[in-house]
C-alpha cells in the first residue's frame, strides 16, 4: 500500500509544482489553474506552483478582506475535510511524502512521539486560529490590510519550494535575504532533521491544515473499520501505525492519516481502510483516547 501512496503522492507534487519553465525564466506561473486549489500543503510562490495552496489562500482572502476569494477557498476546505478528512496527509500531500522519505534514512533512534506530546499536538489548533486566521483578520497595515502571518514567518513548505528555491537560483536575490529568511530557514532546517526520528512531526503537531483535515476525520466516509470478532488484541497494529494511535481504540482519532499501515500488520484481517458501511460484528473503532490526542 506504501507504493501506492507514494506514488499518489508524488503525481500530486508533479501536477502542483511542475512549472519548469518558470525556473529558467525566474518568474511565477500566472495560467488558470493558479485559481485551483488543491488539498495538500504547497507553497504558490514557489516558481515551479501551478495551483494554489488552500491555506495560503484562506490567508490572502482574510489579509484582503475579499470575501468572495474568501467563501471559494473556506468552501473547498470544508468539501476536502468532509470528504477526505486526513486521508489527504496521508495519501495527497507532497510536504507529508517529504518528511516520510526522511524518516526512511537510518540515522539515529527512531522516536514514536516527543516529550510533551499532548501539548505539541495542540500547536497545530494554535497556529490555525491565531497566525491563519486572527492575525490576517485584526493585525491590519497603515492601509487596512492584513498579511498571511503563517506564510511569511512559519511555513517550512514556502521556505523549501518559494524561499530556499529562488535564493539557490537567482543570484540576484541574494543581497536582499534577510533575518526572516535566517529564521525561517532555521525552521526548516530543524524540522527536518526532527524528521529523521519522528514519523511526520509537522503534521503531527504543527500543520494548520491536519488540524482542519482532523476535525472532518470525524464526517469523512474513508474510514477504519475494525471488525471486533476477527481482532484477537495482540496489538501488532498500534506497533505498526507510524503516528502511535492504538486503531483498535481511536482510529477515527483527529491524528489518523488513513495510511493502512495498521490494516497491513493485522494477521487476522480485523482492520481494513474502506468507504463502506460497518457490517454486522464490525465497526468504527472507538474514540476513546480522541479528546486528550487530538
Amino acid at each position: 500500500m506504501d507504493k501506492r501512496r507514494h506514488l499518489l503522492q508524488l503525481c500530486v507534487a508533479a501536477f502542483s509544482n511542475g512549472y519548469l519553465y518558470g525556473l529558467t525564466q525566474n518568474r511565477l506561473f500566472t495560467g488558470w489553474s493558479k485559481r485551483l486549489c488543491l488539498p495538500g500543503l504547497h507553497c504558490y510562490s514557489c516558481p515551479l506552483a501551478t495551483t494554489a495552496c488552500p491555506l495560503g489562500s484562506l490567508q490572502a482572502s482574510l489579509a484582503a478582506r475579499d470575501l468572495g476569494s474568501f467563501f471559494y477557498v473556506a468552501g473547498m476546505l470544508a468539501l476536502f475535510g468532509s470528504v477526505l478528512g486526513r486521508f489527504v496527509c496521508g495519501w495527497l500531500c507532497p510536504f507529508g511524502l517529504l518528511q516520510e522519505l526522511l524518516h526512511k534514512i537510518p540515522f539515529g533512534p527512531k522516536l514514536r512521539r516527543l516529550p510533551g506530546e499532548r501539548a505539541l499536538r495542540a500547536t497545530k489548533f494554535a497556529f490555525l486560529g491565531f497566525l491563519c486566521v486572527l492575525l490576517p483578520l485584526f493585525a491590519l497595515d497603515a492601509f487596512g490590510f492584513g498579511k498571511d502571518w503563517f506564510c511569511a514567518y512559519v511555513c517550512p513548505a514556502g521556505t523549501l519550494e518559494g524561499g530556499l528555491l529562488y535564493a539557490v537560483w537567482n543570484e540576484g536575490l541574494r543581497p536582499m535575504l534577510s533575518w526572516l529568511f535566517a529564521w525561517k530557514l532555521f525552521l526548516l532546517v530543524a524540522l527536518l532533521l526532527i524528521c529523521l526520528v519522528v514519523y511526520r512531526p509537522f503534521c503531527r503537531y504543527f500543520c494548520p491544515l491536519g488540524a482542519l483535515y482532523g476535525m472532518g476525520n470525524h464526517l469523512s466516509p474513508i474510514r477504519l473499520r475494525w471488525d471486533e470478532r476477527k481482532c484477537t488484541h495482540c496489538g501488532r497494529c498500534h506497533v505498526a501505525c507510524p503516528m502511535d494511535l492504538d486503531p483498535a481504540r481511536s482510529g477515527q482519532m483527529s491524528l489518523c492519516i488513513r495510511c493502512g499501515k495498521c490494516a497491513a500488520a493485522c494477521p487476522e484481517g480485523a482492520l481494513s481502510l474502506t468507504t463502506r458501511r460497518c457490517s454486522a460484528g464490525s465497526k468504527v473503532p472507538a474514540q476513546g483516547a480522541a479528546s486528550t490526542d487530538a
